[in-house]
C-alpha cells in the first residue's frame, strides 16, 4: 500500500482524453465513432513549421536550450504581440513552456494556498479549478450565462473578490463555450480591479486568433493599469495546429518572472529545441493557414449550429469564438453526463458533457468542430436518431 499525500485526492482530470480513449477502445471493436469530443484541430502542421523542426534537428539542435526558451523564440513572441496584440512587452517577461497548461498550473501554483481564494470560469476549462483544488486555495466559480453569450458579467465578477482573492482566470474566446467577451464587459473589469490591488489575473488567450462574425478580440496585455499583475498564457497549438508538438508560452509582470523560471527548472528543465525553432517558423513564416483553418471552423460552426437546433430538445447558439458548439440538451429530459454515454455507445458519436467542465456545465454538451462537414452532418444526423 503506497500512501499518497492528501493533495493527491483534491487533483482532476480532463475528461476529453478519457473519452477519447474510450472511442478509441470502441473503433477497435469495430464500431464506426465520429469523434466530436476532442479539442484540438484536425489539420495539418503547415509545411514550412515541419522542415523548421526537420532542419533544426539536422542543424544539431539536440542539447538542452536556456529554462526560458531560446532567445530568438522569445523575440519572436514579443514582436507577435506587439503585432497582433499592440502591445511592447520586453521578451524578458517571456517564458517558453511545453504547452499552454504548464503556465496556467504555474500561475495557480504559486498564488494558491490553503485561505486563498481562485475565480474561474464555469463551465470553463476543467484543469483551472483542477489545480486551483490542488493547491487547497478555495475554487470560485465565475459563472457563464447562455442568455449573454456566455460572456462573463464584470459586475458579477467583482461581487465575488473578497480580502482573500489572488487570482482571477480569464478566458476569451473560450473553451468549452465559445464565448467572446465584449470590450465593454473587460474594461468594466479592469476598471473595478483598481480598488483590489491584491488580485492578480490570468488570462488564458490561446484561441485568440479564432473570432467569427466580425467579433474582436481585447487582450488584458493592453489594459497597463494591470499589466503588473497579469499573466497571459498563449501558444501554438490552436493557431497552428501543433497540440502534439506541446509548445506554449506565458507574459509574466517582471516582480514574478524570476519564480515561474525556477519552477521551470524544477518540473522540464526546457522544451525541445525542434519544437522551438518550430514556433519561430510559425511565427515569422506564411500565415495563410490560420485564415483557412478559421474560415473552415467558421463554416462547420454554422453546420453544426443549425442541424444541432434541428434536433428535438436541443437548442444551440452559434459560438462567437473558438470551435466548439455548447449545446443546451436540457429538453432531452436526460443528464448532460447520460447524455454524453449515450450519444458514444448508442449513437457512435463521442462528444463532451457540461459537467466536465464545471457543474454550471450540467444541461449542455460540447460538440467540437474539429471534423469534416460531411462527418459532422452525419453525426448529428445520428444524435438526432438516437434522441
Amino acid at each position: 500500500m503506497i500512501d499518497l499525500a492528501a493533495r493527491m485526492a483534491r487533483l482532476g482530470t480532463e475528461s476529453a482524453f478519457e473519452v477519447l480513449a474510450r472511442a478509441k477502445a470502441l473503433e477497435e471493436q469495430g464500431r464506426d465513432i465520429i469523434n466530436l469530443g476532442i479539442g484540438q484541430p484536425d489539420f495539418p502542421t503547415a509545411d514550412h513549421i515541419v522542415e523548421a523542426a526537420v532542419k533544426a534537428l539536422r542543424d544539431g539542435h539536440h542539447g538542452y536550450t536556456p529554462t526560458v526558451g531560446i532567445p530568438e523564440l522569445r523575440r519572436a513572441v514579443a514582436a507577435d504581440i506587439a503585432k497582433n496584440r499592440g502591445v511592447d512587452i520586453d521578451p524578458d517577461q517571456i517564458i517558453i513552456v511545453p504547452g499552454g497548461k504548464v503556465t496556467m498550473f504555474f500561475a495557480i501554483v504559486m498564488v494558491g494556498e490553503a485561505g486563498a481564494e481562485i475565480i474561474y470560469p464555469n463551465p470553463g476549462f476543467p484543469i483551472y479549478e483542477s489545480a486551483i483544488n490542488f493547491t487547497g486555495a478555495k475554487a470560485v466559480p465565475m459563472p457563464l450565462h447562455e442568455e449573454t453569450g456566455f460572456s462573463f458579467s464584470a459586475e458579477e465578477v467583482l461581487g465575488l473578490i473578497t480580502p482573500r482573492t489572488r487570482m482571477i482566470i480569464l478566458n476569451s474566446p473560450a473553451n468549452p463555450t465559445g464565448g467572446v467577451v465584449p470590450r465593454q464587459e473587460i474594461e468594466t473589469l479592469v476598471h473595478g480591479l483598481e480598488a483590489h490591488p491584491q488580485v492578480c489575473i490570468l488570462s488564458d488567450e490561446i484561441y485568440s486568433r479564432m473570432l467569427y462574425g466580425g467579433r474582436e478580440h481585447v487582450s488584458l496585455l493592453e489594459f497597463e493599469s494591470i499589466r503588473n499583475r497579469l499573466i497571459l498564457l498563449d501558444g501554438w497549438s490552436k493557431t497552428y495546429a501543433m497540440t502534439g508538438w506541446r509548445l506554449g508560452y506565458g507574459v509574466w509582470p517582471k516582480a514574478i518572472v524570476e519564480g515561474a523560471t525556477r519552477l521551470a527548472i524544477n518540473c522540464h528543465s526546457c522544451v525541445a529545441a525542434a519544437t522551438q525553432y518550430a514556433g519561430i517558423a510559425a511565427l515569422e513564416g506564411p500565415q495563410d493557414a490560420i485564415g483557412k483553418m478559421v474560415n473552415a471552423f467558421d463554416e462547420r460552426r454554422k453546420v453544426i449550429t443549425a442541424e444541432l437546433n434541428q434536433t428535438p430538445g436541443i437548442t444551440c447558439s452559434e459560438p462567437g469564438g473558438a470551435f466548439y458548439a455548447f449545446a443546451n440538451i436540457s429538453g432531452t429530459g436526460m443528464g448532460s453526463a447520460a447524455f454524453q454515454d449515450k450519444m458514444l455507445l448508442e449513437a457512435g458519436v463521442a462528444t463532451l458533457s457540461g459537467t466536465s467542465f464545471g457543474a454550471f456545465g450540467e444541461g449542455y454538451v460540447r460538440f467540437s468542430c474539429a471534423n469534416s462537414i460531411d462527418n459532422i452532418k452525419t453525426a448529428i444526423g445520428r444524435v438526432r436518431e438516437c434522441v
